[in-house]
């Protein structure tokens, strides 16, 4: 059975990092964010129906990894896994931010999608300029970390929060990880 493990928070807080992190140690892949892609292709001056399109890649990127684990999972008891760096509550969080509204599609898709863990990544590495990241004040930071909080506080998911070093960020998601597997195994 597949196990998909979800790395959200604001930007520049190592979610790329420690998906790849995570799948190198877990043996598995991770979906990274179509958003970088996106982005980079087709510059930084996007609109409302961009983050829409972008959304839309990001679940076509996620469904493809979901199908090959799928079709590639080990006949055992253990459990599959796919982190995602990123999903449709980072979509609504970005929308939300940027132009205070948010696409129904994308509303729709948080209830309909199904996640077993939440990674929170916090703010307390330091910002790192990206031709990508748009937010480097601790203002905006902040309110986005605190937008995050409240969504996951708020739903039924469960989750954890990563802070600390990069050593200290991998050992509480792993431990996270292994909480979910355990609970699985009872």
């Amino acid at each position: 059975m597949l196990k998909k493990i979800v790395v959200i928070g604001p930007e520049s807080t190592g979610k790329s990092t420690l998906c790849s992190q995570l799948a190198t140690h877990y043996g598995t892949q991770w979906c990274p964010e179509y958003a970088r892609e996106y982005l980079l292709k087709h510059g930084m001056n996007y609109t409302y129906d961009d983050l829409l399109t972008i959304a839309k890649g990001q679940l076509t990127l996620e469904d493809k990894l979901v199908a090959e684990s799928e079709r590639h999972s080990p006949l055992t008891t253990h459990h599959s896994l796919l982190f995602v760096d990123t999903d449709m509550y980072v979509m609504k969080v970005w929308c939300e931010f940027v132009f205070d509204k948010c696409h129904p599609f994308i509303l729709q898709q948080i209830v309909e999608r199904k996640y077993d863990l939440y990674l929170l990544a916090n703010i307390d590495l330091p910002w790192t300029k990206d031709e990508l990241r748009e937010y480097p004040d601790l203002q905006s930071r902040q309110k986005l970390y605190r937008m995050y909080t409240d969504i996951l506080i708020n739903q039924p998911v469960p989750w954890a929060e990563i802070s600390g070093s990069e050593g200290q960020r991998l050992d509480a998601a792993i431990e996270a990880v292994n909480l979910l597997l355990d609970g699985d195994d009872e």
